[in-house]
């Protein structure tokens, strides 16, 4: 298949060269056959003037090995920095404050590490240069705050530059594939001689130049389609081209680190990147990044393992595929989810398009990577998987439970895979691969690579999903997304038999991007064309709707002590009507996927049935008062029990108190765990209707585990993490006994670190938990004061 490829690249240049005596269709965004030109994409988007000032600056940025890269922190307090400096310069230090003075500064001295190859020898430059890796983690930044960072750079501060934090509970990210920088060059270099010939930096200069621009066109469009609100980039691996083991030169594909790492957007844009097979064989990628939450786990022994980190509600799992020990994986993804429990999103990044449906789908190779990780990732409640590799873009089903229905080797196929996709000598541009193995063939081996197809379409495993306003309610399956180019750089055909997994697949030789919106309760994605912005698939959403039955519960089992206790005292028709409407609410409770539409409809059918019921010998009717107009005293603050929290009710109506059991029954939502809990008042007798009213639930009273200065103006708080699924602590801390002019620091997690404390003096230092209700906070009490004295 790979040779197959080759040759496609080979002929799609020989029709690029042709173009200039024949007539072609009109560029629409990528050039005919498997890559985009940017002088093509600058001219169709008019960024003819962009894309010249960008050819003339290439030639001072090729050579630049010292570019910084934003990478998101452990979460959306942290900020991750990477970036080269030359071996002779001293330890680089960077700041961040505010404003372009960057008031109140920190200052923050970059651990190093040696520019080595695998073998520990020095990467040096045309010059004879060699470098160390400078990497800093910002901490403590807070949300929707503009920042300014500067870092030093040959002994000098650079230029401040703007970072904007964005609001981590309703936030949106940018997903891209394989920006593969350098991959247009035709010149691929596969052996040390490739990079010898004299033609080969030029070629490659010239692929690399192309390949950046349109990166940085893909970004600053993904940007604006987000207003500009967009927290991080999240590619799916392959940043570069080259592969350093083939070409034994572990410089090379710095030029296309220095394309990669040019748009001026990533400077105050974090990405989250993921280990693609073009970047696992040199340890140039991690000197790059700098990566939060690393671990050995999955790791090749050259680019690091395994990474995770959080952003508000939601964690992000960055998987190493390019080591298959699947079981590492496992145990990587056990351990990051139960350290991040309260995390009602679990997003998962690898490279290899395991539910894909372009010219890598199909490998054996792929698919037992697919049977091995799936069912790791149903079994940690993973909701979307998010991959590259195969330069197309497919969108599955909700999928869950696929099985492999025999074992094959990874080489398995590989004449068939490339006899099935082969173009032959035709220079056409074409977007879905012919499919030259035919349904009827009679060749046993052929026939057995169908067999093999048809084995992988998982079928069984599409989910039978609820869908509410068009989006997906409560899924328990996982949704599997490839990314197409974000470059250009090389595109692949779609595999001539579309998977029955798949729900939406496209390929038009066009660099494509998508926005992911995340909140509370739904994740959005909509994918888009970088070269006009219009949708190429619609709108997807997850919606995880946290629905309470209880109301319905009690109402059906008051149906059955009352209205079925006296069935015989009503009419059989209007009996006949509430006896359905009891079974479907009955089936509505019994439906784990039942979305709040539903329950809603149910007890509203229940109701309107209760009503309609007629008795058989009908008294007068009793004019009943709605219960809704009546006044429900306040109700004060519970305390955190770790039982269900039931206060007493008081309700009255024109004037009259109301006696629970004979005029209203009480339910109570959400009256558990620390935060607003709901009372709902149920007219009954001779009162009808609904009323509600709430209360919070205060934490239990914090405990301070310990109080100890570790080194200098630092103390470490340790708090004993409270029940009840509280939002965080606030620590309180000060010189004087009596807390006069105290300090506060506000954390999620239970070890806390207070700096810039005044040396040699006692601090005084108190914690209460809060748990956060439509952006207030709930408090309780403190604990006992501890006091320490700083080193």
């Amino acid at each position: 298949m790979k040779n197959n490829w080759r040759k496609r690249i080979f002929l799609g240049a020989l029709a690029m060269t042709m173009a200039a005596s024949v007539s072609v269709p009109a560029f629409a965004g990528a050039a005919p056959d498997g890559k985009t030109n940017a002088s093509d994409l600058a001219d169709t988007m008019a960024l003819t003037n962009e894309w010249n000032e960008w050819v003339a600056e290439w030639e001072k940025v090729k050579t630049d090995w010292t570019q910084i890269s934003l990478t998101p922190g452990n979460d959306a307090s942290q900020l991750n920095f990477a970036w080269y400096s030359k071996s002779t310069e001293s330890v680089p230090k960077l700041k961040i404050g505010k404003g372009k003075d960057i008031r109140n500064a920190k200052i923050y001295t970059a651990e190093q590490t040696d520019v080595n190859d695998v073998n520990g020898t020095a990467v040096k430059d045309a010059e004879g240069a060699s470098f160390r890796s400078n990497k800093v983690t910002a901490t403590g930044l807070k949300e929707n705050t503009t920042y300014y960072y500067s870092y030093q750079k040959d002994g000098k501060w650079t230029e401040p530059v703007a970072y904007t934090t964005k609001n981590s509970s309703d936030f949106s990210f940018i997903f891209v594939g394989d920006p593969q920088i350098g991959s247009s060059n035709e010149e691929k270099a596969k052996k040390p001689e490739d990079i010898a010939k004299p033609s080969f930096k030029t070629a490659q200069s010239e692929s690399v130049r192309s390949d950046a621009f349109n990166w940085e066109t893909t970004l600053e469009e993904a940007m604006a389609q987000t207003d500009g609100k967009a927290s991080f980039v999240l590619s799916a691996g392959d940043q570069i081209q080259t592969n350093a083991k083939k070409v034994q030169d572990y410089s090379i594909s710095e030029v296309e680190y220095a394309g990669y790492l040019s748009p001026d957007i990533l400077k105050s844009l974090p990405v989250a990147t993921t280990v693609g097979n073009h970047d696992a064989d040199n340890p140039n990628y991690t000197y790059h990044f700098n990566t939060p939450n690393n671990s050995d786990l999955g790791s090749n022994d050259i680019v690091g393992g395994d990474y995770y980190f959080t952003y508000g509600d939601a964690l992000f799992m960055m998987l190493n595929t390019q080591d298959t020990n699947v079981a590492e994986h496992k145990q990587f993804i056990e351990e990051a989810v139960a350290a991040n429990k309260d995390c009602k999103w679990r997003i998962v990044t690898l490279h290899q398009d395991i539910y894909g449906s372009a010219e890598h789908s199909n490998e054996p190779e792929i698919t037992n990577l697919r049977y091995e990780l799936v069912p790791y990732f149903e079994a940690n409640d993973v909701d979307v998987v998010l991959t590259g590799h195969d330069h197309a873009y497919s969108r599955s089903k909700m999928l869950l439970g696929g099985q492999k229905a025999n074992t094959y080797t990874d080489d398995e196929f590989d004449e068939q895979l490339d006899k099935d996709l082969d173009v032959g000598e035709s220079t056409d541009q074409i977007f879905t691969a012919p499919g030259n193995i035919k349904d009827d063939t009679t060749d046993p081996a052929e026939k057995a690579y169908l067999t093999y197809l048809n084995s992988i379409m998982d079928a069984s495993a599409v989910e039978t999903v609820k869908t509410e306003g068009g989006a997906v309610i409560n899924p328990d399956g996982i949704l599997y997304m490839t990314a197409n180019s974000s470059s250009g750089s090389k595109y692949y055909d779609l595999v001539p038999r579309m998977q029955t997994y798949i729900a939406n697949r496209w390929q038009e030789d066009v660099p494509t991007y998508s926005v992911v919106e995340v909140d509370e309760n739904s994740l959005t994605i909509n994918t888009y064309r970088t070269d006009n912005n219009e949708k190429i698939d619609e709108s997807f959403t997850i919606v995880k709707a946290s629905v309470d039955k209880k109301q319905l519960q009690a109402m059906i089992e008051d149906a059955q002590k009352t209205e079925v206790a006296a069935k015989d005292s009503y009419t059989a028709d209007s009996y006949s009507i509430f006896e359905k409407a009891l079974e479907g609410a009955q089936a509505v409770l019994d439906d784990k996927k039942a979305t709040h539409y539903e329950i809603e409809t149910a007890m509203k059918a229940l109701t309107e049935a209760k009503s309609v019921l007629v008795k058989k010998e009908v008294p007068a009717p009793v004019q009943k008062a709605n219960i809704s107009s009546a006044v429900v005293a306040p109700i004060k603050t519970q305390v955190y029990t770790d039982k269900n929290i039931t206060p007493v009710v008081k309700v009255t109506l024109n004037g009259k108190t109301l006696t629970k059991g004979t005029d209203y029954d009480v339910a109570y939502t959400n009256n558990k765990y620390t935060g607003k809990a709901t009372v709902t008042i149920t007219g009954k007798g001779a009162y009808t209707g609904t009323k509600t009213a709430s209360f919070n639930i205060a934490p239990q009273k914090a405990s301070l585990k310990s109080v100890k200065s570790t080194s200098a103006k630092k103390a470490k708080v340790v708090v004993k993490k409270a029940p009840g699924k509280v939002t965080g602590y606030q620590i309180k801390y000060t010189t004087n006994s009596k807390f006069k002019n105290a300090k506060t620091k506000y954390t999620k997690k239970t070890t806390y670190t207070l700096s810039s404390l005044k040396s040699k003096k006692t601090y005084y230092v108190k914690v209460r938990a809060y748990k956060t209700v439509s952006g207030k906070n709930i408090y309780g009490a403190y604990s006992k004061t501890i006091k320490v004295k700083v080193k």
